[in-house]
């Protein structure tokens, strides 16, 4: 009789191993790998297949899962495990790892737990960010601490850095008499409980409303969902996630490339059993619906992707460049070629047509990744507009020195939606953000939100003012008063009506330019008060270059001069608002 143990969650499971005086290479005939990702883009993913695909093709009986779809009390009987782990916001885990974080973390587990594992971490950060790959710094260390052998010190992927198999499913196309319109396929559901990423709910858009002077370079839009039905519930800081898709032009464009009729049915079955389905494609499928709705046709390729290419390429031109661009020596040129000028997937398609025409239906999923949901902040309170949502979305445009500009996948498709034309649906969900504000309302806030970063505080104005809660203090800097000046008139109601004080940065409108922390400078009596007599909390939102540093700096500046701190006083000052919630920040890139 086989002797047991008890796993993580306590039940009754083989015991391990090296607890029956065997080592693990003993059994290693089998060359079992698990290959755990925790990704918030798709990068740590795509990357985890990747390093599936190489083990497979080592002979590993290799399984890629992640992190919350797996089942950590099973991992007291992993042998050889590999982590793949992005880091989001301020140091957070990935949506798809926090169920594991904090199971991992809890402090009644044995020292001695992962004492049979074999393992290896790899993170993917940004190093522009200050909290560059902490999670992989932390899981390593926690895995370690937990008995884990670690085959190499954590590995740390840099995006900042210029040189940053069979199918997994069989595709059966059904009979034309069995095809379904593609409309039939499009339905979502507005009687669910809770929307989520599985089951969005079909918000109708009910207006779409530029808030920049048609002369102005940028087009912002405040757009307006209807949510009635859905269940939806928020507060000021949540933000809301919308599922974007192709447009027409592009998927039309993609199946002449791969001559696929875009009205054809099929169904997918998986190669291998215990591999799910796509859990956001519909059975049957038509292509289009594949195209439109699943596959990121916009985004820019990997790595992974010319890898993939160069094994269905008939042309030996092309499957030369491919294979180029998926070496270790081609990187530099594959980074020119993709990542500088971002060029996206269909157009590195229409570069190697012979290769592309030739690509097997199948392989599809394998080689484009979905469209993964996009998150807004809310802009609006439910106290003020019961039943809707409002987002303010600046529409992604620039130049690189290919001739078509680039643009945004979700914010271009949201701009081009027009509800005065007929009833327009957008498949959303909501989910908690990362800033949270007092309930107390006798605490002010200090909010700095220059650009669309005012989204946030837009939302927790509203809604401190529909229960009559004053000491609201917004800096909001935008480049012209007379053109990106959003929501002038509500804020200036506002301060007449005494909920609000208003600091504004114009950068533009003077010959030296003016910013956020300029203005926080010059009022910096105010905010020293704010902070000292009324524990003011302060909140900061917006583009994660320069200035979240420039705020900070600012900040300490008032400390000094106002305070008496010393330099180093005033950074400890700053880091002992972050670590009590009372300075938080929501940026990005």
């Amino acid at each position: 009789m086989a002797r047991v143990g008890r796993d993580l969650k306590g039940r009754l499971v083989p015991t391990p191993y090296h607890e029956l005086g065997c080592h693990p290479l003993d059994q290693m005939a089998e060359r079992r790998l698990l290959i755990l990702y925790g990704s918030q883009t798709g990068t740590a993913q795509d990357t985890a297949e990747r390093i599936g695909r190489e083990a497979k093709r080592r002979h590993f009986q290799c399984r890629v899962e992640a992190l919350d779809s797996y089942d950590v009390a099973n991992l007291i009987n992993e042998l050889l495990v590999v982590f793949v782990c992005a880091t989001t916001g301020q140091g957070d885990p990935p949506d798809n790892m926090k169920i594991f974080w904090r199971f991992l973390f809890r402090k009644n587990l044995p020292p001695s737990s992962l004492c049979q594992m074999d393992y290896a971490v790899l993170g993917l950060g940004d190093s522009s960010y200050p909290k560059f790959n902490f999670v992989a710094k932390k899981l390593h260390k926690r895995v370690l601490q937990l008995g884990g052998n670690p085959l190499l010190p954590v590995a740390l992927g840099d995006d900042q850095h210029d040189l940053g198999l069979p199918s997994k499913y069989t595709l059966h196309y059904l009979s034309e008499d069995s095809m379904h319109p593609d409309g039939d396929l499009l339905q979502l559901t507005a009687a669910r409980a809770v929307p989520s990423e599985l089951h969005p709910f079909a918000a109708r858009m009910v207006s779409n409303q530029r808030v920049t002077a048609e002369s102005h370079f940028q087009d912002v839009r405040l757009i307006e969902f209807d949510t009635v039905g859905s269940g939806i519930t928020f507060s000021a800081g949540d933000v809301v996630m919308i599922q974007p898709q192709n447009c027409p032009e592009d998927v039309q464009q993609f199946c002449q490339l791969l001559r696929l009729d875009p009205d054809r049915s099929f169904l997918l079955k998986p190669t291998e059993p215990g591999t799910a389905l796509p859990a956001l494609l519909p059975q049957p499928c038509t292509i289009r619906h594949l195209v439109t709705h699943y596959l990121d046709i916009s985004c820019v390729p990997r790595r992974s992707f010319f890898e993939l290419l160069s094994y269905f390429s008939t042309n030996e031109l092309e499957r030369e460049k491919l294979q180029e661009f998926s070496s270790a020596q081609g990187q530099e040129e594959l980074y020119s070629y993709c990542n500088r000028p971002r060029r996206t997937t269909l157009e590195a398609l229409w570069d190697f047509p012979h290769t592309t025409s030739a690509i097997p239906p199948e392989y599809l999923l394998d080689l484009i990744p979905r469209i993964r949901p996009r998150a807004f902040s809310i802009a609006s309170s439910l106290l003020a507009h019961p039943d809707r949502i409002q987002i303010l979305v600046a529409v992604v445009r620039y130049k690189t020195r290919l001739s078509k500009p680039r643009r945004g996948l979700c914010s271009t498709w949201l701009a081009s939606l027009n509800p005065e034309q007929g009833d327009v649906q957008v498949p959303l969900w909501v989910k908690k953000g990362g800033m949270k504000f007092p309930a107390d309302p006798d605490i002010p806030v200090i909010m700095i939100g220059p650009g669309t970063g005012v989204a946030p505080f837009r939302a927790a104005i509203q809604e401190r003012v529909a229960q009559g809660w004053k000491g609201n203090c917004l800096f909001f800097g935008c480049r012209q008063k007379s053109k990106d000046f959003y929501c002038q008139a509500e804020w200036e109601e506002l301060v007449t009506k005494g909920f609000l004080t208003l600091f504004t940065a114009f950068s533009r409108d003077q010959e030296e330019k003016v910013y956020v922390q300029h203005r926080i400078q010059e009022n910096r009596r105010l905010v020293w008060e704010l902070l000292t007599s009324r524990s003011a909390h302060v909140y900061l939102a917006g583009n994660a270059k320069q200035m979240p540093a420039a705020v900070a700096e600012a900040l300490q500046s008032v400390l000094q001069l106002e305070g008496g701190l010393s330099p180093s006083e005033a950074e400890k000052y700053l880091t002992a608002l972050e670590q009590t919630q009372r300075f938080q920040s929501e940026t990005w890139s």
